[in-house]
């Protein structure tokens, strides 16, 4: 189990648990993205009883937008909004706010902000102000996948001034390329998160 701690400064933010990513049959399954999940109920748990703030980011893409192969973007069709594959997973214990993104066809990476593909422009999500209005100033953060949305949600939320704990054992990386996964949480490191 992880060692993270919660208090009522607290949030924890599951990032993007989605049958796309965390099931083996999904369309950009993230290998052990399944394994993840009963670590993360535990930090749910764990944060429920401390009083802590519990938030979840969900990709909620359109069928057709230019973050997808099909429309000249990297990835295959996945987390297409009200399909199996952008559901949360199934034994995901969900108990608390939800931050949707990319559903207006942006990448949306971080929990924090949405990016238009043609434009490069960045949209805010509404994730800093439900924290913001709870007062929390630490987060610890689980999810997939270490390399992307975890990353760059760690990324953004360290440069809006959140202290933040990355839980290791609750993370998992794509690993495009080898080694991927390993330079993402040093970059976490280097930005000043706490890998736990």
């Amino acid at each position: 189990m992880t060692d993270a701690t919660f208090d009522l400064g607290a949030a924890l933010v599951v990032v993007d648990v989605q049958n796309d990513f965390a099931d083996p049959a999904g369309g950009l399954s993230v290998q052990g993205g399944d394994a993840i999940v009963p670590v993360i109920n535990q930090l749910v748990a764990g944060a429920r009883e401390a009083g802590s703030l519990v938030v979840y980011t969900q990709d909620w893409h359109p069928e057709r937008t230019p973050h997808f192969v099909t429309d000249g973007g990297r990835w295959p069709p996945h987390c297409v909004r009200d399909t199996w594959g952008a559901g949360f997973h199934p034994d995901l214990v969900v108990q608390g706010a939800v931050v949707r993104k990319g559903a207006d066809g942006g990448d949306g990476y971080s929990g924090f902000s949405v990016r238009d593909a043609a434009s490069g422009a960045t949209t805010e999500t509404e994730l800093e102000s439900i924290l913001r209005a709870d007062d929390v100033d630490r987060l610890v953060v689980a999810g997939l996948a270490t390399d992307y949305c975890v990353l760059e949600t760690v990324l953004d939320a360290r440069a809006k001034g959140f202290d933040v704990e990355v839980a290791t054992d609750a993370v998992r990386a794509v690993d495009l390329e080898p080694g991927d996964g390993d330079r993402a949480l040093d970059r976490m490191r280097r930005a000043g998160a706490r890998l736990r």
